[in-house]
């Protein structure tokens, strides 16, 4: 999948780092009229938005010094937003994954994977459980690279999360074939994995969409 380099004009400064990030490694939030802070993960609510780099660390931090109020310029009510903004994300997610099946653009199973990886028409990106076994998602990043193809392993949802957007019992793999909506599942992907990491550290770089969370 290509990723266009993020410019100046679609970049927004974390409230947190102070860092100037595009916003596909951010989070959007706003003030609902009574102060509460509300996260925005589809970035489509009216209002000011305020953005923090999609990370738990970078979210708390807001949280504990008040940093919504000051970026809002009145008074602001949060609490827990990184599990509430972590929820959120998985929700959107698994509404995408479910997409993604109805319109014919997911391919389910280690062995039907496989095959798409060596067809004309690659995927490109792969969902995998992150409770599921390492040696299978290694085993489909020695296909895909004997096939000469880079792409993108997501491993942010659990075995459940995955069996229930999809449809399926006990879905472990999943691949999207190219196009928006594996586009937009792989940015939300890397969102919820810094919201799933327990790091603590904000001057890290952003959440990597191709490794475990």
């Amino acid at each position: 999948m290509t990723v266009v380099a993020a410019t100046t004009r679609d970049s927004k400064k974390c409230i947190a780092t102070g860092e100037l990030l595009p916003e596909s490694e951010l989070v959007r939030f706003v003030l609902a009229p009574d102060g509460t802070v509300v996260p925005d993960v589809a970035a489509t609510l009216p209002g000011r938005g305020i953005w923090v780099r999609a990370s738990r660390a970078a979210i708390e931090t807001s949280e504990k010094r008040n940093l919504f109020a000051k970026a809002a310029g009145r008074a602001a009510t949060c609490e827990g937003l990184a599990l509430r903004t972590e929820q959120l994300l998985v929700k959107r997610i698994l509404a995408d994954l479910g997409l993604a099946r109805r319109a014919g653009v997911a391919v389910l199973g280690f062995d039907n994977i496989v095959r798409a990886l060596r067809s004309p028409s690659p995927p490109a990106a792969i969902f995998e459980a992150r409770d599921g076994s390492p040696d299978g998602r290694r085993k489909l990043a020695s296909a895909a690279r004997a096939a000469n193809i880079a792409i993108e392993i997501v491993a942010c949802l659990d075995n459940e999360e995955m069996s229930l957007a999809l449809g399926r019992e006990n879905v472990v793999h999943a691949a999207l074939k190219s196009g928006r909506l594996a586009e937009r599942l792989v940015t939300d992907a890397s969102r919820l994995k810094g919201l799933r990491s327990t790091g603590k550290d904000l001057a890290g770089s952003s959440p990597a969409a191709d490794e475990s969370c």
